[in-house]
C-alpha cells in the first residue's frame, strides 16, 4: 500500500509545531513528516526535529506556495529512494492535536476515490474578517469550474504525487489552495471535500490580521487573474 507523506509549512510556530508533528506522525499510514521551517525567526525548526520530523529550512521566508514545494521536492528525492510516490499530506503548523484527525483526508486518496480531497472543519472558529477572502476564491473557482466549495482557502490537502505534479508551479503566497483546486480540476483530476474534526488558530482583527487578509486578497485576485477566473 502507498504510504503517506506529511508536509507542513511552518513560520514562527515554536508553540504548536511539537504538539502538531506529533499528532500527525501517529496518522495510520504515515511513515514521514517533512516541516519546512520558512524562515522562522524562533525554534520552530528544533522543536520539529525534536519532535521526530524531517526538516528543511529556508534561510528566509518564502511563502507558503515555496514551502509547500520544498517539502514535495525532499518528499520525490525520498520516494526515488524508496521506489514507490507517496501520498502528500499537507497540514498547517498550528493544528496542535487536531492534526490526528486527518486520517478522512487520506482515505479517499489512499483508496483511488479522489486525486485531491479537500477539508471542512466541522467545528468552525469565529474569525475576525467579514469572508470577503473566502467568497472571492470561491466564486472565482465556481466560475472556473463550475463546483463550489465550501471551505475553498483550507489548506488541509491530501494529493496523489501526479496530481501535485501537474499542479506545478503552484500560485504564489496564499492564493495557491485557490489555484490548486482550479488547476487539477480543469485537468480532470478528483477533488473532493471532506468533513474533519480539526482547528487551529483564529486570525484575530488587529492591523497585523487586516495586513494578513490584504495580502490574502491580492494573492487569491492573483490566480484568478492568471486563470481567466477573475469577474471584470
Amino acid at each position: 500500500m502507498t504510504g503517506t507523506a506529511v508536509i507542513i509549512p511552518a513560520k514562527d510556530e515554536e508553540d504548536r509545531i511539537g504538539a502538531t508533528v506529533t499528532a500527525a506522525m501517529a496518522l495510520s499510514g504515515v511513515d514521514l513528516v517533512v516541516v519546512v521551517d520558512d524562515g522562522s525567526s524562533d525554534r520552530t525548526g528544533q522543536k520539529a526535529r525534536a519532535a521526530g520530523a524531517r526538516v528543511v529550512r529556508h534561510s528566509r521566508n518564502r511563502g507558503k506556495a515555496a514551502a509547500m514545494e520544498s517539502g514535495a521536492e525532499v518528499v520525490r528525492l525520498l520516494d526515488a529512494e524508496d521506489g514507490q510516490p507517496r501520498h502528500l499530506l499537507f497540514l498547517d503548523a498550528d493544528l496542535g492535536e487536531t492534526a490526528h484527525t486527518a486520517a478522512p483526508l487520506i482515505e479517499p486518496v489512499r483508496s483511488g476515490e479522489a486525486d485531491m480531497t479537500i477539508a471542512v472543519f466541522v467545528t468552525r472558529v469565529k474569525l475576525g474578517g467579514h469572508g470577503f477572502v473566502v467568497n472571492l476564491a470561491r466564486q472565482g473557482i465556481e466560475r472556473a469550474t463550475g463546483w463550489t466549495p465550501a471551505q475553498p482557502l483550507n489548506g488541509q490537502r491530501c494529493l496523489t504525487r501526479a496530481a501535485f505534479d501537474a499542479a506545478l508551479p503552484l500560485a504564489r503566497g496564499f492564493g495557491v489552495e485557490t489555484g490548486l483546486t482550479i488547476d487539477l480540476i480543469r485537468q480532470g483530476f478528483r477533488v473532493r471535500e471532506v468533513e474533519v474534526e480539526m482547528a487551529h488558530r483564529a486570525t484575530g482583527t488587529d492591523w497585523r490580521a487586516q495586513v494578513h487578509r490584504a495580502r490574502q486578497f491580492r494573492d487569491v485576485g492573483r490566480a484568478l487573474l492568471t486563470r481567466k477566473a477573475l469577474r471584470p
